[in-house]
């Protein structure tokens, strides 16, 4: 049996994929909650066994580090070389910086499951009341056609989006869930999923709204 050690003086910090993965979908597997478990630090756990294991809920040392392995080909997480801190301030101070970062145009907001905007980017106010009413509407649309979505065609993703005649987002509807919560980012044009901004913002509401131990 191959034997893995891990790289001393690193801590471990989701990647943008990871961060995506984490929050991207309701469904819980053993690294989506590692994932989730590893959003809800303060700060970015040093890279060792038994910080490794607590967060994965692995006693064996082997297959801790065979998950940690799985996680890195598939690019979820990286280690770092100095500890990083969780974002701090009020929501309605940070998530505008964050979420302007992850769309080419700038312009986003993050809306709650009720259809109201917790925070935006670049849309005057009566638009984006309007995009995060129509959220939670398309929301409701897709848990009623879900068994269709995912069970008949295969299509696991919670997004949505109005295209134009190439097929390219103009609006797209992306969910977040943490905590038992589902949250909905409203990008117009291309999403920037694979920004570092993106890993600090699910830090945050994963940090705000999952309870230690969930």
């Amino acid at each position: 049996m191959e034997r893995f050690t891990l790289v001393e003086g690193l801590f471990l910090y989701p990647t943008p994929a990871g961060a995506y993965y984490a929050v991207a979908y309701p469904d819980s597997d053993k690294p989506r909650r590692f994932l989730l478990r590893l959003l809800q630090q303060a700060q970015t756990p040093a890279l060792a066994l038994p910080p490794l294991q607590s967060l994965m809920e692995i006693e064996d040392e082997q297959k801790a580090l065979e998950m940690l392995l799985h996680c890195q080909k598939l690019g979820w997480v990286q280690g770092v070389d100095t500890p990083l801190q969780a974002p701090a301030g009020a929501l309605e101070d940070v998530l505008p910086g964050l979420l302007a970062a992850i769309s080419e145009s700038g312009k986003v907001l993050l809306a709650d499951d009720q259809g109201f905007y917790l925070a935006c980017s670049g849309f005057p106010h009566e638009t984006a009341e309007e995009l995060s009413a129509l959220s939670a509407e398309l929301a409701t649309v897709h848990k009623r056609r879900s068994g269709l979505l995912s069970n008949n065609m295969g299509i696991a993703s919670h997004a949505w989006a109005i295209v134009d005649a190439f097929g390219a987002s103009q609006i797209g509807f992306w969910p977040i869930f943490v905590g038992g919560r589902r949250f909905v980012l409203a990008i117009a044009g291309t999403p920037h999923f694979n920004q570092a901004e993106f890993v600090s913002l699910a830090w945050i509401l994963t940090t705000r709204y999952v309870k230690k131990g969930d």
